[in-house]
């Protein structure tokens, strides 16, 4: 693990905990609590976590979003199957979009079984995913929207990525999201990424929004959309039935993906 990916997962630790120390830093990762003092005094100079006397607490704001690296480990199951959900969304011949995301990146693996597929992206991950899961000469045609990428997340935004979406119309846009709520409706952690966004619900036939139950109750920095501007929001099974059927009464198809079988 190098210092990046440590430096992330003591975020998430202190997101979660509340708090962490250096000598719990120090057994976890192996290193020294010298080392651990750094990485607390960096992510305190990032602002990601408040320095305390022997360790760091939670400081976290909205417009903290957890690194790519940290998010596609987090809730997996739960993600693989709503991907799996969205696949049976997809038809041969149909064109999509597949936004940034760690849940959106798990619908690729269940496209195999799919023909004459074309996929817009402006994910670099996704896009990688796609050349290692499908056959560009027989699954489907890739296009890449272009743009500025963003460090870590290597996601695509910018003028040139707007542009490209703007001159797109997909049949099925899967939409990923930082922050789900009843009052706040579809939020993300940065803003550059909720204007790609805002594109392809406008230009979508079909608003598909991908996301794990840990997500709602959730308002990040910037705002994407009102819950009315999507058709159909894709979930695990934890999400509980007063979300769900507060979505359904707004006009929202809820499709909930069991992470293990039905008996």
């Amino acid at each position: 693990m190098n210092t990046a990916e440590r430096q992330a997962k003591i975020v998430e630790m202190v997101l979660e905990k509340g708090s962490i120390s250096i000598a719990e830093i120090a057994s976890l990762f192996n290193v020294s609590e010298m080392t651990a003092r750094r990485d607390l005094n960096e992510l305190d100079r990032q602002g990601l976590v408040r320095r305390v006397h022997g360790g760091a607490v939670a400081n976290l704001g909205r417009s903290y979003e957890p690194p790519f690296s940290t998010r596609v480990t987090k809730n997996h199951a739960a993600k693989q199957a709503i991907g799996r959900a969205a696949a049976d969304l997809i038809y041969d011949g149909d064109s999509i979009a597949l936004d940034v995301g760690s849940t959106t990146l798990e619908i690729v693996p269940h496209l195999k079984t799919k023909r004459n597929l074309t996929i817009v992206t402006s994910c670099l991950q996704i896009a990688n995913a796609v050349v290692n899961h499908l056959s560009l000469e027989v699954d489907a045609r890739l296009i890449l929207t272009g743009g500025i990428v963003r460090p870590r997340e290597l996601s695509m935004i910018g003028a040139i990525a707007e542009r490209i979406y703007n001159e797109l119309h997909v049949d099925k846009a899967f939409i990923g999201v930082g922050g789900i709520s009843l009052d706040d409706g579809l939020t993300e952690y940065n803003f550059e990424d909720t204007q790609i966004k805002k594109v392809l619900l406008r230009t979508a036939r079909e608003k598909i929004v991908v996301a794990d139950s840990s997500k709602f109750g959730v308002t990040a920095f910037a705002s994407i959309a009102p819950l009315t501007a999507i058709d159909c929001l894709i979930t695990d099974d934890k999400v509980s039935p007063e979300i769900v059927e507060a979505l359904q009464q707004a006009g929202i198809k809820v499709i909930i993906a069991h992470t293990t079988p039905a008996l």
